[in-house]
Parts: C-alpha cells; structure tokens; sequence
C-alpha cells in the first residue's frame, strides 16, 4: 500500500466521527484554543482534548502554543497539504449543526468586542493608508504576508483576502486574542496570530512574499536589528512595506531615518508615500532585498 493511500485512510477512519468532524469544521474557519472548542461542542476538556490529539496524529489538525494558551487549525500550507483541503471541502459548510456550532464561536469571539471611539481625523487617515496598502498589493501578489506588530488586525483584515495565508505577531496578549475574535467575525480562516518577538521571529528564512512592519521602528531599540530580522524572512523579490505614523518627529526626520536604517540591513528603500497628502498622519514606504533584481516599487 502506498503511503499516501495509508495517510487517507487514516484520515477517513479519523473523521468517521462526528465530535472529530465537528472540531474540524471549526478549527477550518480559523484557530481556536481547546476551551473555545470545549465550550462550543459542550464536553469536557479531557474528552476533547483526546478527539484533538487524534486529529493532530493523522495531520489533519495542528497544534501550537501562544503564552499560555494552546491552539488547533488546519495546515495552512506545505507538503501533502492540498490532498487534506481537497478531503475538507466535502465537509458541508451549511450542514446546521456545523452552522451553529461557528455562530457560538462566533460569539464566544464576540464578548467583550467593543470598538473604541476614534476621532474623525484619524479614521480617514487609516482608510487614505488602507487605499494606499490596497493600490501597492494590486502591483503584484501578496503570497504569503507577515504583519509584525498587527495590533488587533486591521490590516490582516484589509489584505487577507489578496493573501495565500496572512500571519500576525504581537507581542501584546490582549490584541492578539481581539485581532482573532475579528478575524472570525469577518470570516478569514487563512489568518493566523502568534506571540513574537520582532528581534527573533519563529519562522524559517525567506519564507513570506510580502512583510508589513506595522508602526514599531521609530519606538525600537534597535530598528537596524528589526530589519535584519525582517530581511532574513523575506523572499527573494518580496516586499517589506514599512508603516510608521508621524507622531512627534516630522516625516522628513523619519524618512532619513528609515533610510539610513535599511541601508545598514542591506535593503533597498523607495521613496515614502506620505498619507494622507495634506496633514500627514503616515509614512508608507517599500523596502526590497539589495541582491534583488526587482525595484522597490
């Protein structure tokens, strides 16, 4: 017997089971920890912690830690993987009982979600970024998209649905579980959030198309080191849009910055957008590789 044919009987026996099914249709619409699940199928812990490890142990689950809470998805990408999402598809996504088993996530997501009052000036200023974002991702494709720093994931939300998969890092507990009750809301299952640290991320090289560095150099010990860092996992011809709000320093202070910064991190940097044009509230600019053949533009 082929391996692959062992792998999808497993697979096949693994599902055969409705409380593993379930599970599955879930951990399919994002990640999710083992009480969210508990909660939602309404067993114990111990009990759906052992319908886990079961779906872990045929590859159909994977599980990873964040702090001090464990998490459950889908494989978003590597070797084998698109035999499971094609095996995944014949799940019923409007079968009634995976329907409401994703409307009590969903408001397990939602308790505690209020959005806090922004002033009227700063909301344009984020939608004139997000026009300015959504414009550069029309040049060429996102592919796989890291956002250090994400905050609650706003732009993980703008520019999930241009990514092959989208993962954001922040070192902040609290925004990552708000970002991961958002991303369920607006029903983006490609994203995924991690705890990080921007110096040493745990990821392999070269291994994002596009990287946002979301408002954290100009506040950064070492902002040289971050761009290494960011450096290190960018794909050859991928993109780095580098996000820095104009706060106290003014933007031609921190364009000079940021120009000195990557030549030191062996980047090539394009001359920055400043957003909006009058009144500007946010620097947008794109770094590429030095040993790329591609501009950074």
């Amino acid at each position: 017997m082929q391996a692959t044919t062992a792998t999808l009987l497993q697979r096949l026996k693994t599902l055969g089971d409705l409380t593993r099914l379930r599970l599955v249709a879930l951990c399919r619409q994002g990640e999710c920890s083992v009480s969210e699940l508990t909660g939602v199928i309404g067993q114990s812990q111990p009990r759906i912690s052992q319908q886990l490890k079961l779906l872990c142990e045929a590859g159909i689950l994977r599980r990873f830690r964040d702090g001090k809470r464990v998490f459950y998805r889908v494989p978003a990408c590597g070797g084998g993987e698109e035999d499971l999402r094609q095996l995944l598809e014949l799940i019923p996504g409007d079968d009634p009982l995976f329907v409401e088993d994703l409307s009590q996530l969903r408001q397990l997501r939602g308790l505690g979600l209020d959005e806090p009052v922004r002033a009227k000036e700063s909301e344009l200023a984020d939608r004139a970024l997000h026009r300015a974002l959504v414009e550069l991702t029309v040049t060429a494709p996102v592919g796989d998209l890291l956002d250090i720093g994400c905050g609650r994931g706003s732009i993980l939300k703008l520019l999930a649905s241009r990514a092959r998969r989208a993962v954001g890092v922040d070192i902040d507990a609290k925004a990552r579980r708000l970002a991961r009750a958002e991303l369920m809301l607006a029903g983006l299952p490609n994203c995924s959030l991690r705890q990080g640290d921007m110096y040493r991320l745990p990821f392999d090289d070269a291994e994002y198309n596009t990287i946002i560095l979301d408002d954290v150099l100009t506040d950064a010990a070492d902002p040289v080191r971050v761009l290494i860092e960011s450096r290190r996992l960018l794909k050859p011809g991928g993109r780095l849009f580098i996000l820095q709000a104009v706060t106290d320093r003014t933007a031609a202070s921190i364009q000079r910055s940021l120009a000195e910064w990557s030549v030191a991190a062996a980047l090539r940097l394009a001359p920055a957008q400043i957003v909006p044009a009058k009144n500007p509230v946010w620097l947008l600019s794109v770094a590429t590789r030095a040993d790329s053949k591609d501009a950074a533009a």
